[in-house]
């Protein structure tokens, strides 16, 4: 345990499992009190129970960030329950429309982009609301190796979504700076997930694979990312604005 974000206020969506459950732990490792997002109450009480067991403070709020009026709530109810919003991480997604471009589902096309992206921009939007009537605060979106800086086969759709979300980060950051608001995006390779496993594929096969793959060698901790938006997110990094981290092994080196 360590103070870094002692008497912060962070609010991170997608914190049931993955990638957000180990950022919303580490946040709340280094003292900050955490409000959790999704869609299932479940997963969320998961992450909330332990944070618990560590002694750290966490509250979980279902919420569908395709929704506007949800992401306002979930943002109020932040405020409310703690007294401000400090930092949030942007980081619900989903990975759907797996196929070549000219094979993609149109419904999946419109969910993968009303999660993704569309999502990612009514998140911020409620987070900036607040944050430039309260004295700026810190946003890091979890974006993707997969987007502006590589393309893979048959995830098109994916691909886009992402190369979208980086360039939303990009342009956030410009418009906003000035109001005190810090902005910057984490793109990670595949990391100890199970989307980073192909359909049917086991994880030694797995791991065997990306031997072949990354020059690393290996596929990224949990705990190699959320350090990552931890160091954006802290007054370390507050010199650095509308940056895209690459967390990603050497994929796109």
């Amino acid at each position: 345990m360590t103070d870094r974000f002692a008497s912060k206020s962070v609010l991170v969506t997608g914190g049931g499992s993955g990638i957000g459950q180990a950022i919303a732990l580490a946040f709340a490792q280094e003292g900050a009190t955490v409000v959790v997002a999704g869609r299932s109450a479940g997963p969320l009480t998961r992450t909330v129970d332990l944070i618990s067991e560590s002694r750290g403070r966490a509250k979980a709020i279902t919420a569908d960030i395709t929704r506007s009026e949800d992401v306002a709530a979930l943002v109020a109810d932040t405020v409310a329950t703690y007294g401000g919003l400090d930092v949030a991480i942007n980081n619900a997604g989903i990975m759907t429309a797996v196929g070549p471009v000219g094979d993609i589902d149109e419904d999946q096309w419109a969910a993968l982009v009303a999660v993704n992206l569309t999502g990612t921009l009514l998140s911020m939007k409620h987070e900036i609301a607040h944050m430039r009537r309260n004295g700026g605060g810190v946003i890091v979106n979890v974006s993707s190796c997969l987007g502006a800086h590589m393309r893979l086969a048959g995830l098109g759709a994916y691909v886009t979504t992402k190369a979208a979300i980086s360039a939303l980060t990009r342009n956030a950051a410009v418009d906003h700076i000035g109001e005190g608001i810090r902005i910057n995006a984490v793109s990670p390779g595949p990391v100890d997930t199970p989307m980073s496993s192909m359909p049917g594929e086991t994880r030694a096969e797995r791991d065997a694979r990306i031997r072949g793959q990354l020059p690393l060698g290996r596929v990224g901790s949990l705990h190699e990312v959320a350090t990552a938006v931890l160091y954006l997110a802290s007054p370390e990094a507050s010199f650095i604005v509308g940056a895209d981290l690459l967390v990603d092994g050497g994929a796109t080196a």
